[in-house]
């Protein structure tokens, strides 16, 4: 189901210095609830009301992509690496490619008893990174997988029960970063072939790890302890950075979660990162 706006709240688009931690509003609406910010050139890409809308970094009113023919879509979708091709994931569960200049969209997934998510592009654009959710005897299972771009045979990264989500590419290619709940609540990890190293070891429930452009840093979003999931309308969702050294930095506090940075959103020098909050007046 597409969420709406609660009376009185608004979706605010922001970007943020990493240097200065200074965010800066570049777009508002009181009618359309969009979601989950992609930064490509000097425009930022975001979900709303089952469409796709471009905006300008600099400021200025939300264009639409057309999608080709493509369903619905949620908040899950990444921009290729020559920023030609947007790929979604649509409420049929499928992963679509979509020309960032317009045209007919393209099935990417396959038929293989999963919904697709879709967090992550290789820097190559070669595969793209999603959870998996399959019914495993009436239980929701998720687990990390790859699939080529332009269509082809699913590769399972993981493959257990644990509470899987946001996996994305590293700018090295060869690491997944993925948040997941096998340390008990979620926290962030990392996954290369068998080895699988844990990031963040606090108390706080923390989701969709974004490495920067040159991999110094790691944008997320942090829940309050006992959280389950990554829920709307939450009061006390910090947005951090996690430095190669394990320093967590304080970016800002806001009232959303689910929305407010569910894919990557750096800027392609890393000296900026955008997100999404859903304050109520």
């Amino acid at each position: 189901m597409l969420r709406k706006l609660c009376p009185g709240q608004t979706a605010e688009l922001y970007v943020v210095d990493v240097v200065t931690n200074e965010s800066r509003l570049v777009y508002a609406s009181a009618v359309v609830l969009f979601e989950a910010p992609n930064w490509v050139g000097d425009r930022l890409v975001v979900n709303g009301d089952g469409g796709l809308f471009s905006v300008p970094v600099a400021g200025g009113e939300l264009v639409p992509i057309e999608l080709g023919g493509v369903p619905e879509i949620n908040n899950d979708h990444v921009v290729g690496p020559d920023g030609a091709t947007v790929y979604v994931s649509a409420e049929d569960g499928h992963l679509y490619a979509v020309p960032m200049a317009g045209g007919v969209g393209r099935r990417v997934s396959n038929e293989h008893g999963v919904h697709h998510y879709l967090h992550g592009v290789s820097p190559d654009g070669e595969r793209l990174a999603y959870i998996g959710l399959a019914n495993r005897g009436g239980r929701r299972i998720t687990n990390v997988y790859t699939v080529p771009a332009a269509g082809g045979v699913d590769v399972q990264v993981t493959d257990d029960e644990f509470a899987d989500d946001g996996s994305e590419y590293g700018p090295d290619g060869e690491w997944i970063y993925f948040n997941s709940e096998r340390a008990g609540q979620a926290q962030l990890f990392r996954i290369k072939g068998a080895v699988v190293e844990q990031l963040t070891f606090d108390e706080r429930v923390n989701w969709f790890p974004h490495p920067s452009p040159d991999g110094s840093l790691i944008a997320y979003v942090s829940f309050p302890p006992g959280t389950e999931g990554h829920p709307a309308d939450v009061e006390d969702v910090r947005v951090r950075l996690l430095s190669a050294d394990g320093q967590v930095r304080e970016v800002a506090t806001v009232f959303g979660g689910q929305g407010t940075m569910n894919v990557p959103s750096w800027s392609p020098d890393g000296s900026s990162f955008a997100y999404v909050a859903y304050p109520i007046k």
